[in-house]
């Protein structure tokens, strides 16, 4: 059964750190550029990150850029999304999900069920 499964969400302060993990079975990820999503209450899902299979590349949204950093470790098949210096407004429902390529695209076909960040005082 082909899964995607994200854990590391949780409450955190402002300024905090959270490591999410995004775990696969049933496929290796390796083939498969991997995105992270978020989407907070009332609002549209947003990309935030996304790395390549390909050659490790990564992208960032403009919002996370410097305080965001994905990794993936093919040996475990698992996909990371460190988080530092959290704000309120990272607050959302965070989703990994496969592109249907090697390369990070705007197609993407497995979805994990998603991860509950909380920032908040």
């Amino acid at each position: 059964q082909v899964q995607l499964v994200e854990s590391g969400g949780g409450l955190v302060q402002p300024g905090g750190s959270l490591r999410l993990s995004c775990a696969a079975s049933g496929f290796t990820l390796d083939y498969y550029a991997i995105g992270w999503f978020r989407q907070a209450p009332g609002k549209e899902r947003e990309g935030v990150s996304c790395i390549s299979s390909s050659d490790d590349s990564t992208h960032y949204a403009d919002s996370v850029k410097g305080r965001f950093t994905i990794s993936r470790d093919d040996a475990k098949n698992v996909v990371y999304l460190q988080m530092n210096s959290l704000k309120p407004e990272d607050t959302a429902v965070y989703y990994c999900a496969t592109a249907d390529s090697s390369w990070c695209n705007d197609r993407y076909d497995y979805w994990g069920q998603g991860t509950q960040v909380t920032v908040s005082s």
